[in-house]
């Protein structure tokens, strides 16, 4: 997982590994708690690296946008595979994310506000 500052310093853009399975969830969860913790309360979230996800990684996704939200942030995914996003959208989730695939869009709007 890598962390990269954006223009707006509580922004961030966090590259999610290739799998988020439930033996990754602790480690997962604690990094963007962190994260969140520390002043970035608007993240871009990149799953395009991301392979499989489990029920626990959706969990983490859930985890952190209500943490953001607590905080007035947003959080944003950028880039899901079709098998991510097929999962994204069974699970209803596509409802309360916001989805870009342009990574340059993306971080547009969320150092907009």
């Amino acid at each position: 997982m890598k962390f990269s500052p954006l223009a707006l310093d509580n922004a961030c853009l966090i590259t999610l590994p290739k799998e988020m399975v439930m033996s990754q969830t602790p480690t997962l969860r604690a990094a963007i708690t962190r994260q969140i913790e520390a002043g970035s309360n608007k993240l871009v979230l990149d799953l395009h690296q991301v392979e499989y996800i489990d029920s626990s990684g959706l969990s983490i996704l859930v985890s952190a946008l209500k943490l953001t939200q607590k905080k007035a942030g947003e959080i944003i995914l950028l880039s899901p595979s079709a098998g991510v996003r097929a999962l994204i959208e069974l699970t209803r989730l596509h409802q309360i994310f916001t989805i870009y695939e342009d990574e340059a869009a993306a971080i547009e709007h969320i150092c907009e506000q």
